[in-house]
C-alpha cells in the first residue's frame, strides 16, 4: 500500500480481525498502540497518524528516504491533506530510536508497550487537550539512543554490528517439559547443613501429584497409598507422576556424619552420585539446588562448563550474597520454581584459556575454564612486584605494577574486586571490572570494559619474577615468560532464580551481607531548642554527635 493507504487504514475504525495477512505488520502496528488501558478510550475514535505512522517513518529513516526532522515534517504534511486531516508543524513529529546497534529487545513485553504508547499520546496531547503524565518503562536496559546526530550526522547501518539484548526485567523461568533429574549440592564440612539436606532429599524423591490445574504437590508415600486407585485418582483429577531423580557428589556419602543419621538409611539407595572430574553432568541435570553459601554456587558453577541448568541456592552458609532463598518454607518455593513461577537472573561468566609458549596445542590442549567470579593473577610467593602487560582486543593498555590484577564479572565485582576498591556492578550489567590488586601508583583506579572485548594478560619480558593465576580460587598455575591469559566473556551464563527479582534480591544482599551505606543517622533539630533559627552552642554540640 502507498502511504497515504496505511494512513488512512491506521487512522480508521477498522475491524483488526477482519485485516488480510498482507496487512499483517499494520495490525501489529495498530495493536501496540491500543493495547493498553489509557488507550481504551480512543477505540471508538480515529487514531492520530502521527502516532500509528513512527515506526513507518522511521523504517524510511533508516533507508535513506528522510534525512531529517525537517524532512520528516514535509513528507508527512504531503498525505495528511489526502487524508482528510490537518497539516503539523516541525516539532510534533520526531523519529523515535530506530533499528541498528540497539540495546534494547526488539520484542518488547506488553507492559513496555503501553508506556511506549502512553508516552507517544503525551506527546500528541490527546487527553482532552491536556498533556498525558508519563510513565517509565520497567526496563532495566538503557533507552535505545536516538541514530541522528544534527542534521547531517548519523549511525553508519552496518547489519554485521547489530545486536540485540533481551530485557533482564522480562526473563522469567519456564520449562518446556517437566524436570525430572534434580541436582543437590550441598557445603561440606558443616553439620548445620545435614539436617535440611536429608529433609530435602527425602521431599524430592517421593511421587508426584498433579492436579488438573496443573498445580504441583509433593506427597509422602502414605498419601500415595490412600489413592491407589487409578479409578479414585481419575475422578479427582489426580494423577501421580514419576518420582524426581536426585543427585548428589560420591564425597558425600563418605561423610561419616551423614553415614551416621537413622533418616538417610533409606534414602542412600534412592540417590544417584557422580565423581567430579570423571562423570560428565552435561545434558542430565534439569535443575540445581544448592545449600550453603557463596561457595557452594561457586562449585556448582565449575560443575557445567557449558549450559547450566537454573540454579536455586538457599541460604545456609556464613555470607550468602548468591543465596537469596531462606530454607523455612522449601516446600512452596521449589513448588513455584518447578510451576515455572520465578525470575531469573543470567549471571555471565568469564571464559579464561591458558596458552603456553613452549606447548603443542594439538597433542595438549589449552587450559579452558569457566569462571563465575574472578581470574585472579597475583606475584605468588615472590617477594618482587609483578609486572603484568594487559592488552585489550589486541592493543596494549598498561603495565600492571603492584600484588597483581583481578579480571572480575559483575557477580565477582562484589567479592575479591570490592574489597580492593572496586565499584559493585548489578549483575545484569554486561560488563568486565578489571582492578589492581596494590597497585605502586596512586592514580592507578579499577575500569570496566564492556563484556564483548578480549583481554589478554602476560607476563612482562623485563619481569623480575612469573606470576601466578588462579580461577575462582581454584586451579592455581604458574604463568611464566611468553605464556599468556585470554579472558572473554562466556556465552554460557549461570542462571539464578530469584526469591523475588533481579533488582530487590541485588539491594536486598547489598543490605544484610554487606551493610552497604548502614550508618547512623543524623537527629534533627529539636523545634524547643531553635529560636529565630539560632541553636545553642551547647545544643549544637548534641545534636553534631
Amino acid at each position: 500500500m502507498s502511504l497515504v493507504e496505511q494512513m488512512r487504514f491506521l487512522s480508521l475504525e477498522t475491524n483488526l480481525d477482519r485485516v488480510p495477512v498482507g496487512r499483517r505488520g499494520l495490525r501489529t502496528a495498530r495493536a501496540a498502540v491500543v493495547d493498553s488501558p489509557e488507550c481504551e478510550h480512543l477505540l471508538k475514535r480515529p487514531l492520530d497518524p502521527r502516532v500509528a505512522l513512527q515506526g513507518f517513518l522511521d523504517r524510511h529513516i533508516d533507508k535513506g528516504n528522510i534525512s531529517d526532522h525537517v524532512e520528516m515534517t514535509q513528507y508527512v504534511n504531503l498525505c495528511l491533506p489526502a487524508c482528510g486531516l490537518q497539516t503539523i508543524s516541525e516539532g510534533q513529529l520526531a523519529p523515535s530510536s530506530g533499528s541498528g546497534v540497539t540495546s534494547r529487545s526488539r520484542h518488547n513485553s506488553e507492559e513496555e508497550q503501553q508506556c511506549v504508547c502512553s508516552e507517544k499520546l503525551a506527546k500528541t496531547k490527546l487527553y482532552n487537550g491536556k498533556p498525558a503524565p508519563l510513565r517509565r518503562t520497567r526496563s532495566l536496559n538503557a533507552p535505545s539512543p536516538i541514530q541522528q546526530f544534527g542534521p547531517c550526522g548519523r549511525i553508519m547501518k552496518n547489519s554485521a554490528m547489530v545486536m540485540t539484548i533481551q530485557d533482564p526485567a522480562s526473563q522469567r523461568l519456564t520449562w518446556y517439559k517437566a524436570p525430572m533429574a534434580v541436582l543437590v549440592i550441598k557445603k561440606v564440612r558443616d553439620a548445620s547443613v545435614l539436617a535440611p539436606f536429608i529433609q530435602l532429599v527425602s521431599w524430592l524423591t517421593n511421587a508426584h501429584c498433579c492436579s488438573k490445574s496443573g498445580h504441583v504437590e509433593l506427597m509422602n508415600w502414605f498419601s500415595v497409598l490412600v489413592f491407589s486407585s487409578q479409578s479414585m485418582m481419575a475422578s479427582l483429577g489426580w494423577t501421580v507422576e514419576k518420582k524426581m531423580i536426585v543427585f548428589v557428589e560420591h564425597s558425600v556419602l563418605d561423610d561419616p556424619l551423614l553415614a551416621g543419621a537413622p533418616a538417610w538409611a533409606s534414602l542412600e539407595s534412592k540417590v544417584q552420585t557422580f565423581t567430579d572430574g570423571k562423570d560428565d553432568l552435561t545434558d542430565k541435570i534439569d535443575f540445581i539446588v544448592c545449600l550453603g553459601g557463596d561457595g557452594t554456587l561457586l562449585y556448582a558453577s565449575s560443575l557445567f562448563q557449558q549450559s547450566v541448568p537454573p540454579v536455586m541456592a538457599f541460604h545456609l552458609g556464613s555470607l550468602g550474597f548468591l543465596t537469596p532463598f531462606k530454607f523455612d518454607n522449601f516446600q512452596e518455593q521449589v513448588n513455584a520454581v518447578l510451576e515455572g513461577h520465578a525470575a531469573l537472573t543470567l549471571r555471565s561468566r568469564l571464559r579464561c584459556i591458558v596458552l603456553r609458549k613452549d606447548s603443542d596445542t594439538k597433542q595438549k590442549p589449552p587450559t579452558n575454564l569457566l569462571v563465575l567470579n574472578e581470574v585472579v593473577v597475583d606475584r605468588g610467593p615472590s617477594p618482587y612486584l609483578s609486572n603484568i602487560d594487559l592488552y585489550l582486543d589486541g592493543k596494549k593498555i598498561t603495565s600492571v605494577q603492584g600484588d597483581g590484577l583481578i579480571v572480575s564479572t559483575p557477580t565477582g565485582s562484589t567479592a575479591y574486586a570490592v574489597a580492593a576498591g572496586a565499584s559493585m556492578i548489578h549483575p545484569s550489567v554486561p560488563a568486565i571490572m578489571v582492578t589492581p590488586i596494590c597497585p605502586h601508583s596512586l592514580s592507578f583506579r579499577p575500569i570496566v570494559v564492556p563484556a564483548g572485548v578480549e583481554l589478554k594478560i602476560a607476563v612482562s619480558p623485563d619481569s623480575r619474577n612469573t606470576a601466578w593465576v588462579s580461577f575462582d580460587g581454584r586451579s592455581r598455575q604458574e604463568l611464566k615468560h611468553g605464556d599468556s591469559l585470554r579472558v572473554t566473556t562466556s556465552i554460557y551464563p549461570i542462571p539464578s532464580i530469584c526469591a523475588s527479582d533481579q533488582i530487590a534480591d541485588w539491594f536486598e544482599s547489598l543490605d544484610e551481607c554487606l551493610r552497604w551505606n548502614d550508618r547512623k543517622k543524623q537527629r534533627q533539630f529539636d523545634p524547643a531548642d531553635i529560636a529565630d533559627g539560632f541553636v545553642a552552642p551547647h545544643k549544637m554540640e548534641e545534636t553534631s554527635d
